[in-house]
């Protein structure tokens, strides 16, 4: 189905095609990660029906290997607390994260990783370079370049 000229801004801007292109990416990172050995059964089989969302990796693109308060966690990844704290109770009970006491505050809680959630990390370092050189593959070695460096500077003003 042809797009009506008038209207084709609407599916074909910058912003829809960024935001399509997060999405395609992040389904082939978590797709590879359903796929990996080395993540623990229970979380692979989470990813392979989809339970595992783009909005859990978050948790693992911006939480610190040595952990973080829920409110450094939640300003890294840009969401509130309460959709941080949301997200992080999910996770504890898939077993990727726990909440410990933070030895700098006895009023404040530590999100780490666990042992799993450590080999979900790793995983997803892994799932995440062999999507890149996919995305390289596809669109050539210069325009992947292009493009890195063209978002790199879009995202730093």
């Amino acid at each position: 189905m042809a797009l009506d000229p008038e209207n084709a801004w609407r599916q074909t801007h910058l912003g829809r095609l960024l935001g399509d292109a997060m999405r395609r990416f992040d389904e082939r990172v978590l797709a590879l990660m359903a796929h990996d050995i080395d993540v623990p059964l229970a979380l692979s089989n989470l990813a392979a029906r989809s339970q595992i969302s783009a909005a859990h990796i978050h948790i693992t693109r911006h939480l610190a290997r040595d952990g973080a308060r829920l409110t450094e966690l939640a300003a890294s990844a840009g969401m509130t607390k309460q959709a941080m704290g949301t997200l992080v109770d999910q996770c504890e009970a898939w077993g990727l994260v726990t909440r410990g006491p933070d030895p700098l505050d006895a009023r404040a809680r530590r999100v780490q990783f666990t042992a799993d959630g450590l080999a979900w990390l790793e995983a997803f370092r892994k799932a995440v370079a062999q999507a890149e050189a996919e995305f390289r593959a596809s669109v050539g070695i210069d325009i992947a370049t292009v493009v890195t460096i063209g978002l790199e500077a879009y995202a730093a003003t």
